[in-house]
């Protein structure tokens, strides 16, 4: 399934104007319970973004830490000054993130993502020609994927035909131990057994027996050896 930002992303994001004062900013954002506002001109073209990152440091709350010595503010007083603002200025325009990173409503969620992760970012705003038609944030990507994972279906197959096909898809991924494992059936209830040599191959073959349709439950009976030494590793929790 190919998920645009367009079928996700909020097309009435809360925004804030570059004149807005901190004390607005920060109570639109508790009101709306968001975490960043997209910053916009009289146009709605998007100029800028404050988060509640952009306020961590700051002096009222006695986090700004020690300023720059003389020495630091000598050689680089833009830099001081610029530290100066982020920690005592008063309106959004001062504080705001102006370097926007944006994207666009036919963007694949991947390419979101990957833009999330590589930025550390929770939200983009979504832009045409510069003007803002929406944001799409963790929570829209949340939201989109409990309408998208599946609803767990049973359906009548016999218990061989069903071990048949825990097995088929086991061995369809190239890191499990596909000849040390096997799979009882029983009432559709999977029973998992064999040895692993890393306790994560053991949850990514559970998660393969229970993504399998028709199975009910899956009992992981499966032992964890160390592969160097041989040693039996005890389990650190329940098996089911």
């Amino acid at each position: 399934m190919n998920v645009k930002v367009s079928d996700v992303m909020t097309r009435t994001p809360v925004t804030v104007s570059a004149d807005s004062t901190l004390a607005e900013a920060a109570n639109l954002m508790i009101k709306t319970r968001v975490s960043g506002l997209p910053v916009v001109d009289v146009k709605g073209v998007v100029i800028g973004m404050i988060t509640q990152g952009d306020l961590l440091r700051r002096v009222e709350l006695g986090t700004a830490g020690r300023g720059p010595g003389w020495l630091s503010s000598f050689f680089a007083p833009g830099r001081a000054a610029h530290d100066y603002v982020r920690t005592h200025g008063r309106s959004v325009g001062e504080v705001m993130t102006s370097e926007v990173i944006s994207t666009c409503a036919d963007a694949p969620l991947s390419e979101v993502v990957e833009l999330m992760e590589s930025q550390q970012i929770k939200r983009l705003p979504v832009l045409q020609k510069g003007h803002l038609i929406g944001i799409v944030s963790r929570a829209d990507l949340l939201r989109a994927l409990a309408q998208l994972l599946p609803q767990r279906r049973v359906i009548a197959i016999s218990d061989v035909l069903l071990r048949k096909r825990v097995l088929a898809e086991i061995a369809k991924h190239s890191w499990a131990p596909r000849s040390d494992i096997d799979a009882k059936v029983e009432n559709g209830i999977v029973e998992l057994r064999g040895v692993v040599t890393d306790d994560r191959e053991r949850i990514g073959l559970r998660v393969i027996a229970e993504n399998t349709p028709g199975v009910k439950s899956v009992h992981d009976r499966l032992i964890w050896v160390e592969p160097v030494s041989g040693t039996v590793i005890e389990r650190t929790c329940p098996a089911e």
